[in-house]
Parts: C-alpha cells; sequence; structure tokens
C-alpha cells in the first residue's frame, strides 16, 4: 500500500497537480483499495477535523498583519534603525541585513514576506557597497529563515497544531537557535568583508540614530506584543495574531499613512488566497495522516528502515535528515503533515521532548525554505530580484552549511532551544 500510494502521488505530482491532488488522491485511494468497510466520509470528517483546532485561527491573522507590512513603511524604518548601529563596522551592511530579517520575521512569522521586504530594501545598497550579487542574495535568502524561529512562527504553530504541543513553549524555544543563526552569519559576513575589502559606512550620528530609533518605536511595537504579551499572560497565541493585524492597521493606516482604506480590500483579498491554500493542504494532510495511522504504516515504516527501539541522538538524526530531504522537494507545511505522524511514535518511544523535536523540525524547514531545488525563499528571489535561478542559488551554499551546524548543534546541546523555554515554563 505504501508503494502505491507514493507513486500515485509522484505521478500526480509530476504532471503538474498542486499539492493538495496528490495527498487527497493517495488519501481516497487507500480507503477504496485497503479500506473498502470504511465510509468515506470518514475522510470528509478528517480533512474537517484537520482544520477546527482554534490554535490554526492564528495562520490567517500572522499573514494578514503580513501582507499590510509589507505593503507599507513599516520595514524600510526597521531597516533604517538597524544600519545606523550597524553600518560603521567592517561588514556592517551585511550584518544589518541579518539583524533587520530577523526584525522583520519577529513582526510577519513568513519567510518570503521577508525576502521582499528587506531583500528589496537591501540589495540595492550591498551592491553598491561593493558585494558580489550572489554573496547578497544568498544572505537574503537565508536569512529571512529566521523568521520561522523568531516568533510568530507559522511553521511552530502547524507543528504544534498536528502533535499537540504547545504553541507558546515552542515560540519562546525558537529564540535560542534564532540568536545563534543570527551570531553565526554576522561573523561570517565580518570576516567576507575583511576578506573582499569591502568598504564601511559612514559612522551614523547620534542624532541620526536616535531619530531612526524614533521612526521605528511603532513597528517594534509588533514583538513586544507577540512575544511579551504571549509570556506575559496577557493573552495566547491566537489572541496576539489578532492584536497584530489590529495594530497593523492602525500604524499603516492611521500613523504613518501608507495604505489607504480602499486597499485593505485587496489585501485581504490576497490573504485570503494564500490562507485557503495553506488550510486545503492541513485538511488533505490530516486525512492522510489518519490512514497512515489506521494502517499503522508509521510503525511499519520506522521498523523496516531500522529505527525501531533508536535512542535519542539516532531518533533526531533521523528526523533532520528526513525533513532536510523531504523540504528540498515538497511545500514545507505538507512535509509537516507528512513527516510528524510518521515519526510520532519513534519520538515518545525514545522519550525525546516534543518541544526540541518542534524546533528541530522548524529549523530544517526554514533550511528547505532557502535550498534548491524547489525552495520557496529561492523562487521568492528571482521573481523580486530578477535574476536567473543559478546566479541565486550560487550564494546558497555557505548558509547553508551554517544552518546545518546550528542544527547538529541542537543535537548536541538541546539547551540552546530549552533554556529559555525552562526558565519561561518551568
Amino acid at each position: 500500500m505504501t508503494l502505491l500510494m507514493l507513486s500515485v502521488m509522484i505521478v500526480l505530482l509530476l504532471a503538474g497537480f498542486p499539492m493538495m491532488v496528490p495527498l487527497l488522491a493517495a488519501t481516497l485511494l487507500a480507503f477504496v483499495l485497503y479500506m473498502p468497510d470504511l465510509s468515506l466520509q470518514l475522510v470528509i470528517q478528517q480533512m474537517i477535523g484537520g482544520v477546527k483546532p482554534a490554535a490554526l485561527v492564528a495562520v490567517p491573522m500572522f499573514i494578514l498583519a503580513a501582507d499590510i507590512i509589507t505593503r507599507g513603511h513599516s520595514a524600510d524604518r526597521l531597516v533604517d534603525v538597524v544600519m545606523r548601529f550597524m553600518g560603521h563596522i567592517r561588514g556592517g551592511l551585511a550584518v544589518s541585513v541579518t539583524a533587520a530579517c530577523a526584525l522583520f520575521g519577529s513582526v510577519c512569522g513568513s519567510t518570503q514576506a521577508t525576502v521582499v521586504a528587506v531583500g528589496g530594501a537591501m540589495r540595492p545598497r550591498m551592491l553598491k557597497a561593493g558585494y558580489n550579487d550572489s554573496f547578497s542574495i544568498g544572505l537574503i535568502v537565508n536569512a529571512a529563515d529566521l523568521a520561522y524561529l523568531i516568533p510568530p512562527s507559522i511553521g511552530m504553530i502547524v507543528y504544534g497544531v498536528i502533535s499537540g504541543t504547545s504553541i507558546s513553549e515552542l515560540f519562546i524555544a525558537g529564540l535560542g537557535p534564532g540568536l545563534l543563526i543570527i551570531v553565526l552569519f554576522s561573523l561570517y559576513c565580518m570576516w567576507y568583508a575583511k576578506r573582499h575589502n569591502i568598504p564601511v559606512e559612514p559612522k551614523a550620528s547620534w542624532a541620526e540614530r536616535f531619530n531612526a530609533i524614533r521612526r521605528a518605536v511603532w513597528p517594534m511595537g509588533f514583538p513586544a506584543i507577540v512575544v511579551g504579551g504571549i509570556y506575559g499572560g496577557v493573552f495566547s497565541p491566537t489572541e496576539a495574531a489578532a492584536v497584530c493585524v489590529l495594530y497593523a492597521l492602525a500604524l499603516e493606516v492611521v500613523v504613518f499613512r501608507s495604505i489607504k482604506a480602499r486597499d485593505i480590500f485587496d489585501i485581504a483579498l490576497s490573504t485570503g488566497a494564500v490562507t485557503s491554500v495553506v488550510f486545503v493542504l492541513i485538511a488533505a494532510g490530516a486525512a492522510f495522516a489518519w490512514v497512515l495511522s489506521y494502517t499503522q504504516l508509521p510503525q511499519q515504516i520506522i521498523a523496516a528502515i531500522g529505527l525501531d527501539g533508536a535512542g535519542p541522538i539516532m531518533t533526531l538524526v533521523a528526523i533532520n535528515l528526513a525533513f532536510f530531504v523531504g523540504c528540498m522537494f515538497v511545500d514545507s507545511i505538507v512535509v509537516i503533515l507528512i513527516l510528524v505522524p510518521i515519526f510520532a511514535p519513534l519520538v515518545k518511544a525514545a522519550g525525546l521532548d516534543p518541544v526540541l523535536v518542534g524546533v528541530l523540525i522548524t529549523l530544517q524547514v526554514a533550511i528547505g525554505a532557502a535550498t534548491p531545488p524547489f525552495g520557496c525563499n529561492i523562487f521568492t528571489a528571482v521573481a523580486v530580484f530578477r535574476r536567473p535561478f543559478i546566479d541565486v542559488v550560487r550564494g546558497v551554499p555557505v548558509f547553508l552549511v551554517i544552518l546545518l551546524l546550528v542544527a547538529i548543534a541542537l543535537v548536541v546541546c538541546p539547551g540552546i532551544a530549552l533554556l529559555l523555554r525552562d526558565l519561561a515554563f518551568r
């Protein structure tokens, strides 16, 4: 049955069908051929159940907030404040890109929105400063991955819903790896600038810095709302998403006046289109995961590849490899929907902390967004920067190695992710 379902999915994917079609086709085929005594209504029930969790309401809310601020002035103001403080050091412009991606990621939770917003503002400045275009694009594409680790993170929300893990704990656990990536990227950027003798930016005066801070005070309210509100017990992650939308509207429509009231409908329409794709995928994935669970395929697959009874380290290595390879070819949400139920029995048997597993999976999903051949950040960069595919991916490998080193560090030293979680919730 496994081989047949996999074959159907591959054929339909190669034929050009969107991912929800192969998922549903494989699910229905399994019902008809291998579970004839069960009603097909179960498929509908599982699909409805998949999108029923209240926590998923946060997904369209964060997408809408990202759409609003991407079209407004928040991104430029965040980038400017980082540049005023970092631009004068060796490699400061590249370090500023990394920091700006982290800041903007903490606002929107979307890697693609971060590529568009930060990349559009910073790539021309990097080229003018003497940075190689491949390096510039590679940095932007990979630094945008921080949007998946710095809360809010759509990937963490989906994983939390599927696995039953606390989304609040996942959010704070992502901060440690996110900060480590910022440090490692910054060190490499400084080394690169020194090696290639990249000139530094003029040092900003304190008056210019204070002015930049003043202009960025309002956009910096987003991470304060998400992180401070959740861990201060003011509201849940779902409520934080709704507050972010209200704050984004107030900011861009009333304070900055960068968006007209008539533009809100178009923005909401765009958000609705993206959200519908995400929720159809989640619904189809829920039905597919139920089939896997009902037929005990996860246990069979784990036994077949020799992981039955594997220890914690071996389990984490297997999870990293599976998600790394899967996210190279398939949409990250689909990979989470398919692989999390497969590895769930193994994670439980190994006694692993589901929060640690969730952070590792989110990191691999983030890496997949910038990994050839089908990383979504890569295709976003191709479209936004109007550069050939090969030019975009040329600068990716070195940053990919850094990200993989962080994944290894998490396996060896789980405290990188769990220390802040334990301080906040234990």
